[in-house]
């Protein structure tokens, strides 16, 4: 069994992973970290500097650049330089309706957010 694979549960059978899974699991992983769901949560209104995420967040200037790092590489947010700041925001819609239909589904269940 390698990393990742489920073991076969009783009178199932063995359950076959389809390795196309993959990129959709790195999308909630990289949604999982609460920062991170709170810098998509806010572009989700409107694009964001980093300054203006740093305010908003009360958290370090490298901190937030870190997390929006990850983010880009996952490509839920873009960033386009103006200047000398980079302005960021959600890479297309269908990350804003997973992310927003996350969100309301935890607080209907009473889930932790």
């Amino acid at each position: 069994m390698t990393p990742g694979d489920e073991p076969a549960r009783p009178g199932l059978g063995a359950v076959a992973i389809d390795h196309s899974y993959g990129p959709v699991a790195d999308v909630f992983a990289a949604l999982a970290a609460p920062v991170r769901a709170a810098i998509v949560h806010r572009l989700t209104s409107q694009p964001q500097t980093v300054a203006e995420l740093v305010e908003f967040l009360g958290a370090s200037q490298p901190l937030v650049s870190q997390h929006l790092t990850r983010l880009k590489h996952a490509g839920l947010v873009e960033g386009e330089r103006h200047g000398r700041n980079v302005v960021y925001r959600i890479a297309d819609d269908h990350v804003a309706h997973v992310f927003l239909d996350a969100l309301h589904h935890s607080a209907e269940t009473g889930s932790p957010a």
